[in-house]
């Protein structure tokens, strides 16, 4: 136990440390959201990768499709390396930076209205956004708390309140650069504590060999009755693991805090580097995170009155004191990283999109940094007594709270966005479309999950089939719309034309 609250208690003095460190960047608006475009490679990449995998992926997301899906959930993680890292770096990368820079957005949703010229898209999109980031972040508390009561004892709401305050006092502190920098301290721990605890764990069982032919000999009728199928390539339900990557690797290009990184970025080495690096870094987190679930198993786990949630925290409770300590700031650094980016996301959306200049004419940039961080506080703990009332309702697992909010996010964005960057026929009605098609689709499915055809009902499936449909949705919607305007779409894409020098390494320089 004192190796446990020492190892603690350091983590917690450095992230505060950081928070007050950055506390002279963070003045302005532009410092306070962006960090003043001064985030190098490293430390936007690994902004990313800790932004995107949460106690919600350890806990919630190995555990549940780990056991489901046996070995073959693997795929999940490098789905999430290879289309929700890599590939979201080359095609949203270098786009994003230039034109939101270009227009001067730092939002998703001021993004929109900049982008069509219009007051209602940047409303709508401020709106749907702080709706569905409170179940994801309310998924959050679940996840590390589950892990915390394990290992220190410690009441459910204790370690909400803890978590919740100090998440909220760095990132008021410093803004952008303290959550920046806490990541990339946070991403550190991340990988060295998850290749320690995937060693120690199959070591249980024999190793991987031994673990994998133990995985072998495991049967479920309900599932399948093929034999050995947990431990297959791909698993005993492949239409549903493949809903599954496309929601968790997909479902990043429309997510609001994770495109904001994007916003951030110094210059153009970061981004090559930055792909790489991001990439490298979700193939050992997630990958590894759903190797180890694929094993849960292995391990005794009453499912039916403990749930899914439970499994990670099973497989975890015979390790030693040193790695529990490990394992906690693993859970933890995965937890407040994420949190730090959903609360800012969300604040600086409130603030810069809704609050100001429709409720507060004029505001200035003193009053929109003092509104932001209350509203910082204000979406901890209303996120905070959200988890709380879950937790003692006992209403979702965390896969379906996550499922829910990245469904409808995604959803309603990612359409919209990636065509907006690369198409000047996309119209503000194949917007509107997309926004109501998808926050629409998951809050029905949400409520009246039984008048969805059986494919679908589940969030996870559900949210899949949003961000496709939105994909076709959003072109032909703009086919048949009032074209928009030439010279401000022309205005938005005139970014791209800009003359640049670069050096003869990247270009021969023959003309």
């Amino acid at each position: 136990m004192v190796i446990k609250i020492c190892i603690l208690l350091l983590f917690f003095a450095v992230t505060i440390g950081v928070g007050f460190y950055c506390r002279k960047q963070a003045t302005d608006i532009h410092g306070f959201v962006l960090g003043g475009h001064a985030a190098g490679a490293w430390l936007t990449a690994f902004a990313y990768g800790t932004s995107y995998f949460s106690a919600v992926i350890f806990v919630g997301y190995a555990g549940q499709f780990g056991w489901r899906f046996g070995i073959a959930s693997t795929w999940i993680g490098l789905g999430n390396a290879f289309i929700g890292s890599l590939l979201a770096w080359v095609v949203l990368g270098r786009r994003t930076r230039l034109m939101t820079q270009h227009l001067k957005s730092s939002t998703m949703p001021e993004f929109f209205g900049k982008r069509f010229n219009s007051r209602s898209l940047k409303i709508g999109a401020s709106i749907i956004i702080f709706i569905f980031l409170i179940p994801y972040t309310a998924s959050l508390y679940n996840g590390l708390s589950r892990m915390f009561a394990m290992a220190f004892d410690i009441p459910y709401e204790v370690c909400i309140i803890v978590m919740a305050g100090l998440t909220a006092v760095y990132v008021i502190a410093g803004g952008y650069m303290a959550t920046a920098i806490n990541d990339f301290i946070q991403g550190i721990i991340m990988l060295v504590g998850i290749v320690a605890i995937i060693a120690s764990t199959l070591r249980i069982n024999g190793g991987f060999i031994g673990s994998l032919d133990a995985l072998a000999r495991v049967s479920d009728a309900s599932v399948s009755d093929t034999p050995g199928v947990f431990a297959s390539f791909f698993g005993p339900d492949p239409f549903s693991l493949l809903a599954v990557v496309i929601l968790t690797s997909l479902g990043t290009w429309g997510l609001p805090q994770m495109v904001q990184k994007f916003y951030a970025i110094k210059n153009e080495s970061d981004i090559s580097k930055g792909s790489i690096i991001s990439t490298l870094f979700a193939v050992v987190v997630a990958g590894g995170c759903y190797f180890l679930g694929g094993f849960g198993r292995l391990f005794p786990v009453d499912i039916a009155k403990e749930g899914y949630d439970a499994i990670i925290p099973g497989m975890m409770s015979n390790l030693s004191d040193f790695l529990m300590a490990i394992l906690i700031i693993l859970i933890l650094s995965a937890s407040m990283s994420t949190l730090s980016s959903l609360v800012l996301a969300s604040s600086s959306t409130l603030t810069i999109d809704l609050i100001k200049d429709n409720i507060v004419k004029n505001m200035s940039e003193k009053l929109q940094v003092k509104i932001l961080k209350i509203l910082v506080m204000v979406f901890v703990i209303i996120s905070a007594v959200i988890a709380i009332i879950q937790y003692n309702t006992n209403t979702s697992f965390i896969a379906q709270l996550m499922g829910v909010s990245w469904g409808a996010l995604a959803g309603a964005f990612l359409a919209p966005f990636l065509f907006s960057l690369y198409s000047k026929k996309i119209t503000k009605a194949a917007c509107w479309t997309s926004f109501i098609f998808g926050a629409g689709i998951m809050t029905l499915n949400l409520f009246f999950s039984d008048i969805f055809p059986a494919v679908i009902q589940s969030p996870i499936n559900c949210g899949a089939f949003a961000m496709i449909i939105g994909l076709i949705i959003v072109p032909v919607v703009s086919l048949f719309t009032k074209k928009p305007d030439k010279e401000l779409t022309d205005h938005a894409f005139e970014c791209y034309e800009k003359k640049v020098t670069v050096p003869a390494k990247e270009a021969l320089g023959d003309e």
